[in-house]
């Protein structure tokens, strides 16, 4: 049975889903089958990132409602072998409960080996279902004052549920702010919040701009990061890429030595 992961964050605009649908495909590198799922109802986006929206013919609704089965439902990314995508409804399944959900989720476990479901931001209803349908969790915050507060409150209601593994992300960090002491550090960030720190991803424009890494053996510093994010979920290790010193260049490390001085 595939592992059931959810991804999460106490705040919209922190990357949850490029990293939901980049954590997907880097796992493809390592030659898991992996189906990525859009569970945030009716403000979907996940089809955008992997750019699929044209490949989309059913959706959860259509499965939930019985109109399709769940091998109509899933989407094959065309480019890359081994990701799949269920995408999310285009109206609001008010009525949607945890046991569909649930069901759906169980049954995707059956056949891929990694289930990532990209929850809702927030603590509405969707995130619990969300959280409820899997058995590990991926934080996913920004290092700046409103995410954290919201990524601590995330946190502290995840832990009612008593997953069996939740790890951090931390996400846009940008090495000449952490170098020249204007951003916390991604390590600090894991101590307030008490989580272990599985992925430290750099701000990254092309990501930002095209959405996906294009190869996680690549040497981007994006690439390099994610190559390591997916081997730490793969193997449950904590071995961090620290992109907050890769992304610093002999130049900035030259001038703030001279300033020193």
């Amino acid at each position: 049975m595939g592992r059931r992961i959810v991804i999460t964050s106490g705040k919209g605009g922190v990357g949850k889903t490029t990293v939901t649908a980049n954590l997907g495909l880097a796992l493809t590198f390592t030659g898991a089958k992996v189906v990525v799922v859009d569970a945030d109802i009716s403000l979907n986006n996940l089809d955008l990132v992997l750019e699929l929206e044209n490949h989309v013919i059913y959706d959860i609704g259509d499965l939930i409602a019985g109109q399709c089965t769940i091998k109509d439902a899933i989407v094959s990314d065309y480019r890359n072998e081994g990701l799949f995508l269920l995408p999310s409804s285009k109206i609001s399944l008010d009525k949607m409960t945890l046991y569909q959900f649930s069901s759906v989720v169980s049954e995707l476990s059956n056949i891929f080996d990694y289930v990532l479901v990209d929850s809702p931001a927030g603590i509405d209803n969707g995130f619990h279902i969300s959280v409820q349908s899997c058995h590990e969790a991926i934080i996913v915050t920004t290092p700046h004052i409103s995410a954290l507060r919201d990524a601590n409150k995330v946190a502290n209601i995840i832990t009612q549920y008593r997953l069996s593994n939740v790890n951090l992300v931390v996400n846009r960090i940008r090495a000449d702010m952490v170098q020249n002491g204007n951003m916390i550090e991604a390590k600090e960030i894991s101590e307030l919040l008490r989580i272990p720190l599985i992925a430290t991803l750099p701000d990254d424009d092309e990501i930002s701009i095209s959405g996906l890494i294009k190869n996680p053996n690549g040497a981007r510093i994006t690439e390099k990061a994610y190559k390591a994010f997916a081997k730490n979920v793969l193997l449950n290790s904590h071995e961090l890429y620290d992109c907050e010193k890769q992304g610093v260049s002999i130049f900035s490390r030259f001038f703030k030595i001279k300033g020193k001085k």
